[in-house]
């Protein structure tokens, strides 16, 4: 197949797990195993539909003759009722009565709420694994302070076990997002051509409890609580923007989290996984590109712009549908789940190998670190007597000269040149007592305990699973 695209998710970046749920095979066999409830429900119920026809469908939901439902979509150009004649072929005693009172959504629509309640299962162990990775991260280092950046300027030290809470507090977020989307999904069930259910109603000679008893077995056999209240010919389209929403989520906390190690990876503080025989760079052979990481925000701008298909889409419903959401929905729903998939697994990759350079981080935090300690040295100095107007004034005039100095490549000078000034009141040895990182990182370790101690049940959710190799 080398002469024919393929999405370079199927062939580089998703699970096996993942491409097997969006596949053609794990689509139809689902049609095929609606069909066999919605049969079963109705034999239940006392329409014509008999035991050993339902066995029958029942024996035949993995055996499928695509090859057969493809001939016969090219001669009725409809794939549901290619798939009837085929599932037919299979199960010739129950050709009369499967898709009885059905239209083409109880199938394809019931299937993809199936479907894309699986995928958020997925997301959801690989979102837990990333994030009990990123807690493991972060309860390592959590002491280990590091040079914090706001308008990615230096500013007050935080710590490296900090900085990656902030990461696993998005992804937490996302977690909690996508329990709440799953959690609200409902079934479409078997409601007719325009939702109204009149087609089940002529079947059941106008007996509505049996129609309601119809749906209340389809999604009890789905594992759903409940259909939809209302819906028309589809379900509601919301539920698509939803999902996708909550996927974009996922990748707005991992672009985030990648940026900042592409930063960090420049100034050769933290680095992503880089294995032995890997090459950063086909003419630079010295390089140790972060390629994983600009992968992730990669990936993540597509997901990201993806989501947009949804709101679209369910915007443009005329009253009881329209079929424009065909074509668009079979490749953005789908290819979001594939990419939230990639990208989640490139996170565990990158989070399970980060290698830490303490002596560059620390190297970074001394160069800084009398500057941003110049707010606690002018209040030693005014408890030893000093005055806090003319003390503000020695460490601004002293500050301008040694950053004058570090602009030309020279060492900060800064302590010396307050403990030169006499009426700063301290030696350069007192100075450099009140120089230990650990004095300026706030609570930064106990913070970080505190809040994994907080997410320690949902942590111990996730299993301990290896990635598997990524085709990176």
């Amino acid at each position: 197949m080398l002469d024919r695209y393929e999405s370079p998710l199927s062939s580089r970046y998703a699970s096996d797990e993942m491409l097997a749920l969006f596949s053609q095979r794990r689509r139809i066999e689902t049609w095929r195993r609606l069909w066999v409830e919605l049969a079963r429900a109705e034999m239940e119920l006392g329409l014509p539909v008999t035991r050993a026809q339902v066995d029958e469908l029942e024996a035949h939901v993995s055996d499928i003759d695509f090859a057969a439902a493809a001939r016969r979509e090219a001669e009725v150009r409809h794939d549901v009722m290619a798939h009837v004649y085929a599932f037919g072929l299979a199960a010739p005693a129950a050709a009369g009565i499967i898709h009885l009172g059905a239209t083409s959504c109880y199938v394809t629509d019931n299937a993809d709420l199936i479907l894309y309640r699986e995928g958020l299962d997925l997301l959801r162990g690989g979102l837990l694994g990333l994030m009990r990775a990123l807690a493991d991260f972060a309860d390592r280092c959590k002491a280990l302070p590091t040079l914090g950046y706001t308008h990615y300027q230096p500013a007050q030290p935080v710590t490296v076990g900090k900085r990656a809470a902030l990461w696993l507090q998005d992804f937490e977020s996302d977690l909690r997002e996508l329990d709440e989307v799953r959690a609200s999904l409902r079934f479409r069930g078997a409601r007719g051509t325009t939702g109204t259910e009149a087609s089940f109603l002529d079947l059941f000679d106008g007996d509505g409890a049996k129609v309601d008893e119809l749906n209340r077995k389809l999604c009890a056999a789905f594992g759903f609580s409940r259909c939809f209240a209302v819906c028309g010919q589809t379900y509601p389209r919301k539920t698509d923007s939803r999902i996708l929403n909550c996927l974009s989520s996922i990748a707005q906390s991992a672009c985030r989290m990648a940026t900042d190690l592409r930063l960090l990876q420049h100034d050769r503080q933290l680095e992503e996984p880089f294995e032995t025989k890997q090459i950063g760079s086909s003419a630079m052979a010295y390089k140790r590109n972060p390629m994983r990481c600009e992968r992730i925000c990669s990936l993540s701008r597509y997901l990201m712009a993806d989501a947009l298909n949804a709101p679209l889409t369910a915007s443009a419903q005329w009253m009881e549908r329209t079929l424009d959401d065909s074509a668009n929905r079979r490749i953005s729903l789908p290819e979001g789940f594939l990419c939230a998939d990639a990208i989640l697994r490139l996170c565990r990759n990158v989070c399970r190998g980060l290698v830490v350079n303490e002596a560059i981080i620390g190297r970074s935090l001394r160069d800084y670190l009398p500057f941003l300690a110049t707010e606690n040295l002018m209040m030693e100095a005014v408890k030893r007597g000093g005055d806090r107007q003319q003390l503000h004034e020695i460490i601004r005039a002293c500050s301008m000269e040694a950053t004058a100095r570090l602009k030309r490549g020279e060492e900060n000078d800064l302590l010396d040149r307050l403990a030169a000034r006499p009426e700063f009141g301290m030696s350069r040895a007192e100075l450099d007592a009140l120089m230990e990182p650990a004095r300026y990182i706030g609570r930064c370790p106990e913070q970080v305990t505190a809040y994994l101690a907080e997410l320690a049940p949902l942590l111990a959710e996730a299993g301990e699973t290896a990635d598997a190799e990524l085709r990176v």
